[in-house]
């Protein structure tokens, strides 16, 4: 099968391209987010592989149909880009990969506390200019400290367990409570005892209209003072607005992110010769107590590698017996 992967960078065809060749497929790379103006580049393609900031509402999707694409490969666990009634109307099946290395983000967002907490961004600037001067740099022990997961899924969990080996309490919520957890001492409770106990508080969760917002100026006022947030999920599970309003009054006391609302454009692309136009964004970066990353959880190699496999998999399984192996439906 003719596959056409929108959004590729060089690393897409590192992964994509020898294991779509091992399998018989074709594959054609192009840098061009997906939208309704670049669609047209998937002629001849009978699958269009998609990231999570390509377009693929109802009428690109519509686009898509016409041009006798039957397969929509979704290389992301999230698919809240996807109109699925759509696809369903025009015929198009959706595949996703549910899981690929839970590691990889649970990680990075480890990461990103350790690195927000003891200030190693700005210290590693301060050294490279010779200035030594550790005022401004104190952080805390996290030992001891109360830490909260929201979404304990597979990267939920795992973050959950390095969280527990750092000493810290740790809280949970999820519809599903995971049994295993429990066992292990994480307390699931619900979200009004989290926000008034977590001193740090990490977003694992999917983006759905439940989870739209979830962290709001609410929420917020709700928060204990100084809480950090942590969000490496989706970027619309926080009202971004409602962080600034939360930085500028103390009520947060440190924030990172890998995800944002208005990724889309900015997000996996090198913008660094031009003035970015998004004024929201632009006044995060402002705050010294702000670190964000472009949406690098998902890059390692053991991920890359897990993304590559299952994505080509739901192919080959379209293409043999009608379905990708992990589909989604509306």
């Amino acid at each position: 099968m003719r596959i056409a992967i929108f959004s590729a960078k060089p690393y897409d065809e590192d992964f994509l391209g020898p294991r779509a060749e091992s399998e018989g497929h074709e594959t054609v790379f192009l840098e061009a987010r997906l939208t309704p103006d670049t669609a047209v580049l998937a002629e001849g393609a009978g699958a269009v592989c998609a990231f999570v900031n390509d377009d693929l509402g109802a009428e690109v999707l519509e686009r898509l149909a016409g041009l006798g694409v039957r397969l929509i490969a979704l290389r992301s666990a999230g698919f809240n880009n996807v109109d699925l009634d759509a696809a369903a109307r025009l015929g198009l099946a959706v595949g996703r990969v549910p899981a690929y290395s839970p590691h990889a983000v649970a990680e990075h967002a480890m990461a990103l506390i350790l690195t927000l907490n003891r200030r190693i961004h700005r210290a590693y600037a301060r050294v490279r200019e010779g200035n030594f001067e550790l005022e401004g740099l104190m952080g805390f022990d996290l030992n001891g400290k109360t830490a909260a997961v929201v979404g304990t899924g597979r990267i939920g969990c795992v973050l959950a367990h390095i969280l527990r080996g750092f000493g810290c309490e740790v809280l949970a919520y999820d519809p599903k409570p995971d049994p295993e957890l429990e066992a292990e001492g994480v307390r699931y409770v619900d979200l009004p005892e989290i926000f008034a106990a977590a001193d740090v508080i990490t977003l694992q969760c999917p983006l759905t209209p439940q989870t739209h917002h979830l962290i709001d100026d609410a929420a917020i006022a709700a928060m204990k003072p100084g809480v950090m947030i942590v969000n490496t999920s989706r970027g619309a599970v926080v009202d971004t607005r409602a962080l600034i309003r939360g930085l500028k009054s103390g009520r947060i006391g440190a924030l990172a992110l890998d995800v944002y609302e208005e990724e889309g454009g900015l997000f996996f692309e090198d913008l660094s010769d031009r003035i970015i136009p998004d004024d929201v964004f632009a006044r995060l970066l402002t705050f010294p107590n702000v670190l964000i990353t472009g949406h690098q959880g998902f890059f390692t190699r053991e991920a890359l590698e897990g993304i590559a496999a299952t994505t080509i998999a739901n192919v080959t399984a379209f293409a043999r017996d009608g379905a990708p192996l992990h589909p989604v439906t509306p």
